[in-house]
């Protein structure tokens, strides 16, 4: 049997997202569009992304343990009933989503979540220590359902929510968007996987290689400049919109 290409390019991308996410993240800028370009429909390429780049977050999480320790057992109990609940509500939304639909949405998407993206460390400045709790709860709900029904950018939206409303310590901010990107995108993942929305072949080759680019990645972190690595992942959000918006139907 001769090797397809196509594995090569979703291969690359999936060793690429890992090394981003473990970086800054933007990870779904890369596995999303190559795994469209290797020929799957975007809602099942939407669900296999998920699914590619969701082994990293427990990676995350448990390297934050000690501060997930040290928050109030019932916070921490509160948000991720919360989070999983907004992920499978994301992810049965994108499964009745028709597949024309989601299609003319993707550009729109990817332009919202590099903007997101770049818009990041000006979100994470605006925070002046005054919490808002009445409406923290209903905000992580409404990132999650984001989350479980399209996965780009939802590092950055979960830091802003809780910067803005009172996190004032970083370790505990990456602390909280690891733990609950990974409650979510596990649900969500089970969701598309019960639905048979996952290319299981492509999912586990490319599960494999973002394991290893996260590995790679969290070396690569202490050498490169974050900055440089930040403004990649815009460059590829931007045109990867750009492509998409192309190909929309006049």
């Amino acid at each position: 049997m001769i090797f397809d290409p196509l594995w090569l390019i979703t291969g690359a991308a999936a060793l690429g997202a890992g090394v981003l996410n473990a970086i800054a993240g933007g990870g779904s800028f890369l596995t999303f569009p190559a795994l469209v370009f290797a020929g799957v429909p975007p809602l099942a390429a939407n669900a296999t992304s998920a699914m590619a780049v969701s082994p990293g977050y427990l990676g995350s999480t448990l390297g934050f343990r000690a501060e997930i320790q040290a928050l109030p057992r019932s916070t921490v109990q509160r948000e991720v009933a919360v989070a999983a609940l907004g992920g499978l509500m994301g992810a049965g939304l994108l499964l009745v989503t028709p597949a024309r639909l989601f299609s003319g949405l993707v550009p729109w998407l990817l332009l919202l979540a590099t903007l997101l993206f770049a818009a990041g460390p000006w979100l994470a400045k605006r925070n002046q220590g005054q919490g808002h709790p009445a409406w923290r709860l209903p905000s992580l709900l409404g990132v999650a359902i984001y989350g479980g029904y399209f996965n780009g950018g939802l590092g950055i939206l979960l830091m802003a929510l809780y910067t803005l409303t009172g996190e004032q310590r970083l370790n505990t901010v990456n602390a909280l968007k690891n733990l609950n990107s990974f409650v979510l995108s596990l649900l969500s993942v089970a969701a598309f996987a019960v639905a048979g929305a996952i290319v299981w072949p492509q999912a586990v080759w490319m599960m494999a290689l973002a394991t290893l680019g996260g590995w790679a990645g969290a070396r690569l972190a202490k050498r490169l400049p974050v900055q440089w690595v930040r403004w990649l992942v815009i460059g590829t959000g931007l045109v990867m919109s750009a492509v998409f918006f192309s190909r929309l139907p006049a």
